[in-house]
């Protein structure tokens, strides 16, 4: 086995939760929306791989099986969540569970239906690491968005009182005073694909 040196850079891994059904966009599946051309979930790892996380792992919900068969999502750990269904919280559960055992230091959390994010924003709150303990958020004028970068000694606590559609909030407000903003305005824009007024910013 190798030694770890000083300069290796720890390992992040990038962790895209893509499993919400569209219910506002009459149920089409999020990660499967269309944006240059190819599914919006292929974007979101492209943005997390070019921004240095690795491994990547992918939660998959809705229609997981049709995402799995479209889109091209090689060398992304695939982690179905069967209980999509019930927010956001269960996908962040999933997610985190499959990170034990991965040597990962932190995890980032970004939204697949978030397409103006890119690497640059990312990168950012990648570099703002320090520790297991790192609690960072990407900011947009002073409020805090996604990506989320979670220190692994942090997992357990997420995992357990992430439920419904609070992901990491319950977390994240008992710890506040801990959490690093880090703004990104300047290089993203953060807006949900949420309705189908939103599908025009796919263009």
């Amino acid at each position: 086995m190798s030694s770890h040196t000083h300069s290796d850079p720890p390992v992040i891994a990038g962790l895209l939760l893509a499993a919400g059904g569209g219910r506002r966009l009459g149920g089409r599946p999020k990660a499967l929306l269309p944006y240059r051309g190819r599914p919006l979930v292929e974007n979101a790892v492209r943005v997390l791989r070019e921004a240095g996380c690795g491994p990547v792992h992918v939660v998959l919900g809705a229609s997981a099986a049709e995402v799995r068969e479209r889109a091209d999502l090689t060398g992304c750990v695939l982690v179905d969540n069967p209980d999509w269904a019930q927010g956001m919280g269960s996908s962040l559960r999933v997610g985190l569970t499959s990170l034990a055992g991965t040597g990962a230091r932190a995890a980032l959390v970004s939204l697949v239906d978030q397409p103006g994010i890119g690497p640059a924003a990312v990168s950012r709150v990648l570099t703002a690491y320090r520790s297991p303990t790192s609690l960072v958020a990407a900011a947009y004028d002073g409020e805090r968005g996604h990506p989320v970068l979670f220190g692994a000694d942090r997992w357990a606590d997420i995992a357990a009182t992430a439920t419904g559609d609070k992901g990491a909030r319950v977390h994240l407000a008992r710890h506040a005073e801990e959490l690093m903003l880090v703004e990104c305005s300047d290089v993203a824009e953060a807006f949900d694909i949420d309705t189908p007024p939103d599908l025009a910013r796919l263009l």
